[in-house]
């Protein structure tokens, strides 16, 4: 569209600073880097946000790519977005979906789910490149236990917002008028933001928590800048305006409402009790895959990430 009542902004109301600026750390993922900006010890989670991974830049040689061999997951639900190249996503419900960019993977895992991620064969027959963003989100309490489900959505399915130079792909929940096709149970905006030089982005005023995440470039918010690498987390209620400098930027938008207690996190296991970790966690040493609490994914079941 070409204009949004949404985007509307007073030039000259004052605007509000964030609350915590969060800086990634690096991760090896088995030589394949990540920055991870969530959890940290300032803030676990933004809205139900509780893992946020940025993935590359990276570029790999005729041969390499990623393997992530199969791991299990509760309690959470997984959001993979591309910005470059691609990965094949297995899982034990029988799922095989390639994604590319401005798709999106959104696995739930509720009471237990393994999966796989890989770089195809075509792929790794030339040289090839990796870009993207992998979000985990913290199930409400009643979901938890629910059986493990899976959707894809292409970048066509996805609303895209533009205005004023400012384009944004919604890519979970609602924003700016819009709401995006995937089944969350909670109240959430997630969405991938391109600035032009100059071009400004108010943030939505409905969600209780939000946060955005520079990917490119850098961005003015109440006459601080902030390079990328970092993750802005704002106070509930405030006017936030995101002003792109002279480089334009691409940003991560992020947040909703807030689960109603801190959520436990042990490896790749997320639940509101330890019980709940404790039990996923001998469920998976016990290796059971054929008569167990966790199955392999189809096509991709010689080999797994053993309990940490």
């Amino acid at each position: 569209m070409s204009w949004n009542p949404a985007f509307a902004h007073d030039a000259d109301a004052a605007m509000a600073k964030p609350d915590i600026v969060l800086v990634p750390r690096a991760r090896d993922l088995g030589g394949f880097n990540v920055r991870r900006a969530l959890p940290a010890p300032q803030r676990q989670m933004v809205g139900s946000f509780i893992f946020f991974d940025q993935m590359g830049p990276a570029e790999f040689i005729t041969g390499e790519g990623i393997d992530v061999r199969p791991h299990p997951h509760i309690g959470l639900a997984t959001v993979t977005y591309l910005l470059k190249g691609e990965f094949h996503h297995r899982d034990s419900i029988g799922t095989s979906q390639m994604i590319h960019p401005g798709e999106v993977n959104w696995m739930i895992a509720g009471n237990g789910v393994t999966h796989s991620e890989r770089t195809s064969l075509e792929t790794r027959a030339k040289p090839s490149s990796l870009y993207g963003i992998q979000t985990w989100v913290a199930l409400p309490d009643a979901k938890e236990d629910m059986d493990a489900a899976f959707e894809h959505h292409g970048s066509d399915a996805l609303p895209l917002i533009e205005d004023g130079g400012a384009s944004v792909r919604l890519i979970l929940g609602t924003g700016w008028g819009e709401k995006a096709p995937v089944t969350t149970f909670t109240g959430m905006i997630y969405a991938d933001a391109v600035l032009l030089p100059g071009a400004q982005l108010p943030l939505p005023d409905d969600h209780e928590d939000r946060g955005i995440y520079v990917l490119e470039g850098a961005v003015e918010i109440a006459d601080d800048i902030f390079e990328a690498g970092r993750m802005m987390v704002f106070r509930p209620g405030d006017r936030i305006r995101v002003r792109a400098t002279h480089n334009g930027a691409r940003l991560i938008v992020l947040g909703g409402d807030t689960l109603p207690g801190p959520r436990h996190i042990w490896w790749n296991f997320v639940a509101s009790s330890k019980e709940k970790i404790e039990a996923a966690k001998e469920a998976w040493m016990q290796g059971d895959f054929e008569h167990g609490r966790f199955r392999l994914p189809p096509g991709d079941d010689r080999e797994f990430i053993p309990l940490a």
